[in-house]
């Protein structure tokens, strides 16, 4: 497979698990967008919203236009990734996106206060957001995936179906 597989949706819906176990399913290179940005950049996600949204979605585009032109690697993008549509503009060309869409609900019971702690105490927030962003997400995805069960079940689920669609092609 030469296409990337890029993962969308919202913060906590499970895209770096299921991206990573993806990758070790499929054999490819995995990258989490947030993560590479960090590791460039040296300087958290946070410090950055700290200067400005607009300066970390700045920051964003520029890895995400680097990160496009990778080949055969899962991608798991950040949340808001889908606010810019020249970014995915730019994924759509090389990738397979999947739409990881998962309850607020679930998500909310699942946060990590240590890992996320302006969402744990601010639902309404992930709410504001999800209402936001899910038209977008649906727009930009060629599959969309319920997470509503386990990883394992998850990650068979989306091999299934990339399997079934390379052999379509």
């Amino acid at each position: 497979m030469s296409k990337n597989i890029v993962l969308i949706g919202m913060p906590g819906c499970g895209k770096s698990t299921i991206g990573y176990e993806l990758s070790k399913k499929l054999s490819l290179e995995f990258i989490d967008v947030d993560t590479y940005i960090e590791k460039n950049e040296e300087m958290t996600i946070s410090s950055m919203f700290e200067i400005s949204e607009e300066y970390f979605r700045q920051i964003e585009s520029k890895y995400i236009e680097k990160i496009s032109k990778f080949n055969s690697t899962v991608i798991s993008t950040g949340g808001g990734v889908v606010k810019n549509e020249c970014n995915m503009l730019l994924l759509k060309k090389s990738s397979i996106i999947i739409y990881i869409n998962r309850k607020i609900e679930d998500i909310i019971s699942d946060i990590d206060d240590s890992i996320r702690p302006l969402l744990k105490d601010n639902k309404e927030r992930l709410y504001e957001l999800y209402r936001q962003r899910h038209h977008l997400y649906q727009k930009y995805c060629n599959i969309e995936v319920l997470n509503n069960s386990n990883i394992s079940s998850i990650v068979e689920k989306i091999y299934g179906i990339i399997l079934n669609d390379s052999s379509e092609a």
